[in-house]
């Protein structure tokens, strides 16, 4: 079976709570994620994958709401969540989409899976190296190979975001980047900042259909440039940064993941 896992939280430091907040006045960020994924054609299930805090309730409880399985696990150790949703729900083949892509592509998502899906890879992503908007990353990776991960994974940095120790450790896995044919990692339409939702909030009264694709942003953005500047200024991946910090204090503590 194919699965995809959603990865959502309200505990955004840059953001706070930036996955229930409200995009079109009605509906938060998290349901145009699942909206946009359920045109998949090849994604046999979508679990939303959260913690067991309080705070999360709320996704919880949207997520119920709207007939989606909600999946509970570790709050720091995202991996396991991902591990123990996966086993959870028998998936063979899992399709990881982050809560912060409202405007992930499905036929990007397909692309990636069909890549995978005709050939023996262990992980196949759309990021290494970028040429795809951000904001339409997707991973796909067998159920053996994130055990393998879970087993092996001990840095803060590859517990916290999933698929690291994969793409550090090449030499393990059957690994493949599906290219774009132009370059396009210069646009950007996930959500990290005020400025982000901003963007995706203008986007998304500007195209009036579902799903909303890479081609059709594009085609917004030639006929309306300034919108581009909108979130221009930005880092990606602090995230990730501060935890390769965290890295370090874990190994000079020489501690280990039980």
């Amino acid at each position: 079976m194919i699965g995809c896992i959603i990865q959502a939280r309200m505990g955004s430091s840059r953001l706070p709570g930036k996955t229930m907040l409200k995009i079109d006045g009605q509906n938060p960020l998290l349901y145009y994620v699942i909206k946009q994924i359920q045109f998949s054609k090849f994604i046999d299930k979508i679990v939303v994958a959260t913690t067991e805090l309080p705070e999360d309730d709320i996704i919880f409880n949207f997520v119920k709401s709207l007939g989606i399985e909600c999946f509970r696990g570790s709050e720091k150790d995202v991996l396991d969540r991902h591990y123990q949703c996966a086993k959870k729900y028998s998936f063979s083949i899992i399709v990881r989409i982050p809560s912060d892509k409202p405007l992930i592509d499905p036929q990007i998502i397909d692309l990636v899976i069909d890549k995978f899906k005709q050939n023996s890879f262990d992980y196949v992503t759309n990021f290494l190296p970028y040429t795809f908007p951000y904001g339409t990353e997707v991973e796909v990776l067998s159920y053996t190979a994130l055990e393998k991960t879970w087993n092996k994974a001990q840095l803060p940095s590859e517990r916290e975001h999933v698929t690291p120790y994969i793409y550090t450790h090449k030499e393990e896995f059957q690994i493949f980047n599906v290219e774009n044919s132009e370059n396009l990692s210069v646009y950007r339409w996930e959500v990290d900042r005020k400025n982000d939702l901003k963007l995706v909030k203008l986007i998304i009264s500007k195209i009036r259909k579902q799903p909303i694709l890479m081609k059709d942003i594009l085609d917004l953005f030639s006929r309306e440039p300034d919108l581009i500047k909108i979130n221009k200024d930005h880092v990606h991946d602090e995230g990730y940064r501060k935890s390769l910090k965290e890295d370090k204090e874990f190994l000079k503590s020489d501690r280990k993941i039980s």
